[in-house]
């Protein structure tokens, strides 16, 4: 039992912690010494800049509260500083509606599919600035497409399927883009050991001696970006397999080569399309070690005469390094791999956004009907991606998709099967939680993974008040100019203190600045509520911002009043310096004693019923009979009708109890006649009714109205009173006599029923026994022979002695 009593306590002062401190605020707990500390704190946070703000105790923290509260503690809403953050659109080009089939051509930069294209955010701590971002698929948009094959030996059939892709693919490619070119590279691996063979001979030829091949090579680029197909089924028609020891290959060089070198390449600010073909796996970061290459990969163009020449110098770059190159250079990438390796390129394709994979048949022969279907599946999708952001800075997303569907979160920033011309949309909240250090702007940029274009975002941080470049440097008011006057408040110069930096660090003891802080040359400083600051008492905050310390020596309180029902001063004043001050029609030390006596007045007008005294409005019944919030209850006596009907009566018909002593107690109200009960009064806010309907001794029913008006009874009585009147005996007889009848002929039928019924149930009991009798027809069963038959013993011997 002692356990649980222990337990019970234990969470009620838990739950009375955790109260207090949902009761605080930032704004206050963060304890602002000027302006701008107050608005980095939070959206809510106001500062107030009135000069005569504070309290004496108070100290300038005070000042930062949320924009209510400060209202509350006097502060005029032109005098509260609250800066808050804006959006604006800088360039805001409209989606273009281009049509493949009109005539005019527009240039890749004259395409736009995403708006607007710049805006200009200012950014208050903790209040997220919005903005919509919408994207357009545009039709006919111009695509490079370069395709990187590997050359090693194993890729033999291949090259032969590839040769004629350039004018097939362009030929498919019309029913997609009017603007289409393709590029041709290809790749073998690093040229040492181990990769591949360093023999002489083995450099000239690296296949067997009866296969035709070409020097080893890490990358080449063989046809830049053309939208000729001619020349580029000449010039892959003259390429030759290469050969190399391992089985992985060193693609992940060329890529890098091809997203890097786009000057060599040919890109331009278009869809670009980088179809890397393979029937092996591939090398990465770290493996160069084999090979005593060590150097990281520096993800730069290093192509002479359109070849990598520094494959023996750099390692293979790592997955990550080669995500950021793509995604800088906006390339999307297709893997077009035999069915091998596809498990390998998928878990690849997770890590690079904004990529497909493909299954390669085995000669390569399926190989453009893979590049249009991996380019639907691309180009269906939008991910918008955001360059990194500043410190404190965080960025959210919602997408509005096709359907109606909405999306948050991650995946919030993509949308998926959009076709061409479709329009989606999507809403940005950018949200900082503070101020960078220095305070300046900085920019960020939104694309969509795989398009040129992009939004450029510029920041601009609200770090200082508007009242802060008004600020009066050495101000006179701070202490014959020892900090600077800005919003209402001295900001200090370094090494003073104080309210109004009235103090320097070094300059004063701590002795003489207590005894200043101490009331009455008391032991306590600042009342045990406060911190002695330079000499003056900055009264503690309480986690309650509606609750604080004040006076000089923080020894009142606005929370230590008298309480009634459990609220402070009863919830009808203010608690200053510990005492209440009630509103009007409030009085006593808990402001619980209302002065109003509306509450007393009863229901006949009266006050208390005129059986007792109103007192801080609740009635004090005098008559100890009389009960209730106004004196209108008695328990012990007689109701109003009762009470009055021997008077009643006796007035008005001269009969009852009371008839021989009429005139000397029933004299006490006005008697008024009416002919009939609708004369009566009706209730109404200048007289109390009551309407009574009592029975006299002859059973005859009077009706009477007792109303007071201004301390006079007045009773009206309907003149003739309602007799029952008597029975009549020959109906009643009658029917007596009938009903004793009908009931005698029921009971006579009823025994006559059950009669016949017994009757027939016994005949057909006697015609079941006759049916049941089996006699012999021929002998009666009670006959007897009158013939008796004897024998002579004697008769028929033969002879004897005589």
């Amino acid at each position: 039992m002692e356990m649980k009593v222990v337990l019970i306590a234990a969470l009620l002062g838990l739950f009375s912690l955790c109260t207090a401190q949902l009761d605080g605020n930032d704004c206050t707990k963060a304890s602002a010494q000027s302006c701008g500390e107050c608005i980095q704190v939070g959206e809510k946070c106001g500062w107030c800049t009135l000069e005569a703000f504070l309290k004496q105790g108070e100290s300038k923290s005070t000042r930062c509260d949320e924009i209510e509260a400060l209202i509350k503690k006097g502060c005029p809403d032109k005098s509260i500083e609250n800066p808050r953050g804006t959006v604006s659109i800088n360039q805001n080009k409209p989606v273009t509606n281009r049509k493949k089939d009109v005539a005019e051509k527009l240039k890749p930069d004259q395409i736009t599919q995403i708006q607007p294209q710049k805006l200009t955010l200012d950014l208050r701590a903790g209040e997220p600035q919005k903005f919509s971002l919408k994207f357009k698929r545009a039709e006919d948009y111009p695509i490079d497409l370069y395709y990187l094959m590997d050359l090693s030996f194993s890729m033999k059939d291949d090259l032969e399927n590839v040769k004629n892709l350039g004018t097939d693919l362009m030929r498919e490619m019309q029913t997609i883009t009017s603007d289409f070119r393709i590029g041709f590279g290809s790749f073998v691996e690093k040229t040492v050991m181990p990769y591949i063979s360093t023999t002489p001979a083995k450099l000239l030829n690296p296949c067997t001696s009866d296969q035709n091949c070409t020097s080893p090579f890490s990358y080449k680029n063989v046809l830049s970006l053309t939208a000729d197909g001619q020349k580029f089924n000449s010039l892959v028609s003259r390429q030759h397999i290469s050969g190399n020891l391992d089985s992985p290959e060193g693609g992940f060089d060329a890529i890098m080569q091809v997203a890097v070198c786009g000057d060599q390449i040919g890109w331009r600010n278009v869809t670009r399309l980088l179809v890397f073909s393979t029937d092996a796996g591939f090398h990465f970061a770290g493996d160069g070690k084999l090979g005593g290459i060590v150097l990281p990969n520096d993800g730069k163009c290093h192509l002479t005469d359109n070849m990598y020449t520094m494959s023996h110098y750099y390692d293979y770059p790592s997955i990550a390094h080669l995500v950021q190159k793509l995604s800088d250079n906006n390339i999307q990438t297709i893997f077009a791999v035999t069915e091998e390796f596809q498990p390998v390129y998928k878990e690849l394709k997770n890590l690079i956004p904004k990529s497909a994979v493909g299954t390669l048949s085995a000669n390569s022969s399926n190989v453009i009907k893979l590049i249009i279907d991996a380019y639907n599946s691309l180009s269906s999708e939008v991910i918008l991606e955001n360059t990194k952001l500043p410190e404190g800075v965080s960025i959210s997303y919602v997408s509005h998709c096709k359907n109606g569907v909405s999306e948050t979160g991650d995946n919030g920033r993509k949308c998926s099967n959009i076709s061409i011309g479709d329009e989606v949309s999507f809403d940005i909240a950018v949200t900082a939680t503070g101020c960078p250090s220095q305070g300046k702007s900085e920019t960020i940029k939104i694309k969509p993974l795989g398009f040129n274009e992009e939004v450029t975002i510029v920041l601009n941080f609200i770090c200082e008040c508007a009242c802060h470049k008004d600020g009066i440097p050495n101000s006179p008011e701070c202490h014959f100019g020892n900090g600077t006057l800005e919003c209402g408040a001295c900001r200090c110069n370094e090494g003073r203190i104080g309210r109004v930096c009235e103090c320097s660090k070094d300059d004063v003891r701590t002795e003489d600045l207590d005894a200043n802080c101490r009331m009455d040359n008391g032991t306590d400083i600042c009342s045990n509520n406060g911190d002695c600051i330079c000499g003056t008492c900055e009264c503690k905050k309480r986690d309650n911002p509606e609750e604080r310390y004040e006076g000089k020596f923080c020894e009142c309180d606005n929370f230590n009043c008298d309480r009634s029902n459990n609220k402070l001063c009863g919830g009808h004043g203010r608690c200053e310096c510990r005492k209440c001050i009630c509103e009007a029609n409030y009085t006593g030390s808990a402001c619980d004693c209302s002065m109003d006596t509306q509450s007393c007045v009863a229901s006949n007008g009266q006050i208390c019923n005129g059986r007792g005294t109103c007192e801080c409005g609740v009635c004090k019944c005098t008559d100890q009979k009389f009960q209730g919030p106004t004196c209108e209850i008695c328990p012990t006596c007689p109701g109003v009708c009762t009470e009055h009907k021997s008077c009643v009566q006796c007035r008005a018909f001269g009969t009852g109890e009371l008839k021989d002593k009429c005139d000397q107690e029933c004299q006490y109200f006005n008697l008024k006649m009416v002919d009939n009960k609708e004369d009566l009064p009706q209730p109404n806010s200048q007289a109390y009714l009551t309407h009574c309907k009592e029975r006299d001794a002859n059973d005859c029913w009077f009706f009477f109205t007792y109303a007071t008006k201004n301390e006079t009874a007045e009773v009206y009585v309907v003149k003739d009173p309602e007799c029952p009147a008597g029975p009549d005996i020959i109906p009643i007889v009658a029917g007596l006599v009938a009903g004793i009848v009908l009931i005698g002929l029921a009971l006579l039928l009823i025994w006559k029923l059950l009669m016949i019924i017994h009757d027939r149930r016994e005949f057909a009991k006697f015609e079941k026994e006759k049916m049941n009798a089996k006699w012999d027809a021929q002998e009666n069963p009670i006959y007897k022979s009158p013939i008796n038959k004897f024998q002579n013993p004697s008769y028929g011997r033969k002879g004897g002695a005589l």
